[in-house]
């Protein structure tokens, strides 16, 4: 069977320029046309635009797309889409529709040329707008929240316009082994014979209910393999970096899962913390990646208080168009260990007469508190060989 066709229908529109000679021809152009350095934002958008995660859009969206996705999740030709895909300045100076300029990276040494964009509009939202935006975005306007710091402190005018792709930032150095586009991805399933596949988004470390989770669902669905999708991109601060997650979670599907049943990889993107609109994002780009279900848990994408726990599962009935998307959810509850039944299980399953008290429940500032100590958390709360790789990174950062 063939794998699931990209959202918007067609085939996958990766950005990125394949040809060799082209590009080398394209980076020699790039050097004589105007460059700004553009927000860590608008390059994930561009690697993600380039590795064909955002298929079918083409570049970076004008006022109109941002404020039409923002409040009725389409663009204005009508295309479903999530979240805003912008390309946000302070100042554009000179620059203005009809223009070809270059974009460099920020997150690299000497800011390198990432992409190549030909200007269809340079405009600047207003405060309202950026505030509407904001609120239907991340459901609060909270400069404490770190989604909503990070897009209202890059400016208020966006560039928009059609891009070519010439490098995927630091992803591809970083993190060779790891780092794979929508295109890769559905070329190694193609490869195992894949056709239903479910994903699992992460941004942290995989203890043993994310374990069980994906177990569960590669069960109940039938499906031939899983997707072990986590964020290489920029993280709140705290949070464990990319390089500490990857040998966390190559090390227990190594122990614990059968051979050619998961694909551990990883996208580039910084995280936007918006809770449900970004869980429905998550389902647009593993559709791209050949994905026919994502695992959606609590709080999925969430951080806070902001979102109610079940928000980003409920959004896919309340907001969603039948028929928006041809990706599917499996929808998780909070799950963890069983002391009476001796194993994992979702909470809501609990046979009744269970407690709170018959789970393994740690929070997460005392497991980092145990590793830091060099204490394993339980084995049935976290694999003895995935807390080592914790409780080794813990204890060098707790001693700095």
């Amino acid at each position: 069977m063939a794998l699931i066709e990209p959202h918007g229908g067609g085939n996958l529109k990766p950005l990125f320029v394949m040809d060799e000679a082209q590009r080398a021809d394209l980076a020699k152009e790039a050097l004589t046309l105007p460059s700004i350095v553009i927000s860590s934002a608008a390059a994930g958008n561009a690697v993600m635009l380039g590795g064909g995660y955002f298929t079918p859009l083409e570049g970076f969206m004008n006022k109109a797309d941002a404020l039409g996705v923002a409040t009725d999740l389409k663009t204005a030709s009508g295309l479903f889409w999530p979240t805003p895909v912008l390309n946000m300045v302070e100042d554009a100076g000179a620059i203005k529709a009809g223009d070809r300029i270059a974009l460099r990276d920020p997150n690299v040494a000497g800011n390198p040329v990432l992409a190549i964009q030909d200007v269809k509009a340079v405009e600047t939202f207003t405060d309202d707008e950026m505030a509407l935006m904001t609120q239907k975005v991340y459901r609060t306007d909270d400069m404490a929240h770190p989604g909503v710091k990070a897009f209202n402190t890059v400016g208020k005018t966006c560039i928009s316009g059609p891009i070519k792709v010439l490098n995927y930032s630091y992803f591809e150095k970083d993190f060779p082994g790891t780092f794979r586009t929508a295109y890769q991805i559905r070329e190694e399933m193609e490869k195992l014979g894949w056709s239903k596949v479910v994903a699992f988004q992460t941004r942290n470390p995989m203890h043993r209910a994310h374990e069980e989770l994906c177990r569960m669902a590669y069960n109940d669905l039938k499906c031939d393999g899983i997707l072990i999708h986590m964020l290489l991109g920029k993280l709140k601060a705290g949070d464990i970096p990319a390089d500490v997650r990857d040998a966390c979670i190559r090390k227990m599907v190594e122990l614990y899962f059968e051979p050619n049943t998961v694909l551990v990889t990883g996208y580039g993107f910084d995280m936007l913390y918006a809770g449900p609109r970004e869980a429905v994002l998550h389902a647009v780009f593993r559709q791209n990646t050949g994905c026919t279900h994502l695992i959606v848990g609590r709080d999925h994408a969430g951080v806070g208080d902001y979102y109610g726990g079940f928000d980003a599962q409920t959004i896919f009935d309340e907001e969603v168009p039948a028929g928006a998307l041809k990706i599917e959810i499996y929808r998780a509850d909070h799950t963890a260990y069983s002391k009476v039944l001796n194993k994992v299980i979702m909470m809501k399953d609990a046979p009744e007469g269970h407690t709170k008290e018959d789970f393994v429940l740690l929070s997460g500032t005392k497991v980092r508190e145990m590793l830091g100590q060099g204490i394993a958390p339980p084995p049935e709360f976290s694999r003895p060989e995935v807390a080592k790789i914790l409780m080794d990174y813990y204890q060098i950062v707790d001693k700095k």
